[in-house]
């Protein structure tokens, strides 16, 4: 049996129907399986092929039936509906755990907390270019650098929060636009902003012991 997880219905997987003779090599009667809306459609195929069909929460699981959010996949879903669900996504204790996370510049708990937090963020603040001020906060943005991520919305209040006397590391990559943004702001504010473009899990793990806030728009 097979599971089919949707993380974001944006990418379907879209191609000219070209593509179904000229790259798949699939029988042409497959071809209905893999048409939807004039073009292949890989995510169509997976919905209709599948078992079962997950996504990251049960609140979007209900939101991709609504057109406003289904990117025409509304009508689809709702016909395969009997074997939709949402699973809420969240984090793994055992990786991100701080008594011991061997990636961590100390090791704290919550009973143990102050002092093993202090390093975590004065080693932050090193790694990402950061002047250390202990009464500063330092908001933590990992994420993919894409629209649906919300990243709009930051930008429309990242001056607001500098304003506040705020420091913030952000973690990412997506969009060339906003990876140009971002390294903008680093540049305009040198000590209080540090950004890394890329997937870097040991490094996110280390942003999530040492900022005081997390900020996610999604």
């Amino acid at each position: 049996r097979t599971v089919f997880t949707i993380h974001n219905i944006e990418y379907q997987g879209k191609m000219p129907n070209e593509f179904f003779k000229d790259v798949i090599g699939l029988d042409e009667g497959m071809r209905s399986v893999l048409t939807y809306d004039g073009c292949i459609n890989f995510m169509k195929a997976a919905i209709v092929s599948c078992n079962k069909v997950t996504t990251v929460s049960p609140s979007y699981a209900g939101e991709i039936q609504d057109p406003w959010y289904a990117f025409g996949m509304e009508d689809l879903l709702r016909e395969h509906s009997f074997k939709l669900c949402g699973i809420l996504n969240g984090i793994d204790v055992d990786l991100y755990d701080p008594t011991k996370d061997p990636v961590l510049k100390k090791n704290y708990s919550q009973k143990a907390f102050l002092m093993g937090k202090k390093e975590c963020k004065k080693a932050l603040c090193e790694e990402m270019g950061l002047v250390y001020d202990e009464d500063k906060p330092i908001v933590a943005i990992i994420t993919r650098l894409v629209p649906p991520k919300g990243i709009d919305l930051i930008r429309y209040v990242f001056d607001d929060i500098m304003a506040r006397g705020a420091q913030v590391v952000i973690l990412g990559s997506g969009e060339r636009e906003y990876e140009d943004y971002f390294r903008g702001c680093a540049e305009r504010y040198k000590g209080n902003v540090g950004v890394k473009i890329g997937f870097i899990p040991d490094l996110s793990r280390r942003i999530y012991a040492g900022a005081d806030i997390f900020l996610m728009p999604s």
